[in-house]
């Protein structure tokens, strides 16, 4: 069987498509962002897997939760997604249309975990040199985690660089192993 991501990809591409094409893409960032919350609940999720309702049921029932929080053009896709049994994909959906957006609009977002909390001005040199070095605009996010010990690690899409000092300690341990 494929994966939910492959299964998911053609349907992110022409809700995509069509946001772009109708200058929506903040709008539909945003309303597929919400429905994919709420079609992640588990008792949502077991009326949409439901044997007992038709694609139509499923489609109305999803979109009356929404009322007019969504788009008329939200509302059809969830009726063709609905239609190819596709409603629990919409997470995958959702993920790849935000991946689709960053790509359209130049931009990333980056994780940055530090050992402990950093001031403003570091985390800004950090986004400046990710920004001259991705060549895009850059959102972050900052986390802690003290188990680091020391140093960083920079996640920004397939990119990770890892500079911190239990990172470093992991490859000695490796090396002198070898």
């Amino acid at each position: 069987m494929a994966e939910p991501v492959t299964l998911a990809r053609p349907y992110a591409k022409a809700a995509f498509q069509s946001a772009r094409d109708n200058d929506n893409l903040a709008s539909w960032s945003k309303s597929l962002r919400d429905i994919a919350l709420v079609a992640d609940d588990t008792k949502v999720r077991e009326v949409l897997c439901s044997p007992l309702l038709t694609a139509e049921d499923q489609a109305a029932t999803f979109t009356k939760l929404f009322g007019n929080e969504i788009s008329d053009s939200v509302k059809s896709f969830i009726q063709i997604l609905a239609y190819h049994g596709r409603l629990p994909l919409l997470g995958e959906v959702s993920g790849l249309f935000e991946e689709f957006r960053a790509q359209e609009e130049k931009s990333i977002e980056a994780v940055i975990t530090t050992a402990f909390e950093v001031g403003p001005e570091t985390l800004e040199s950090l986004v400046e040199a990710l920004k001259k070095n991705l060549n895009r605009e850059v959102s972050v996010i900052s986390a802690v985690d003290p188990s680091l010990i020391g140093g960083a690690i920079i996640r920004a899409g397939d990119t990770v660089i890892d500079s911190s000092v239990r990172g470093k300690l992991e490859k000695l341990t490796e090396s002198i192993n070898s």
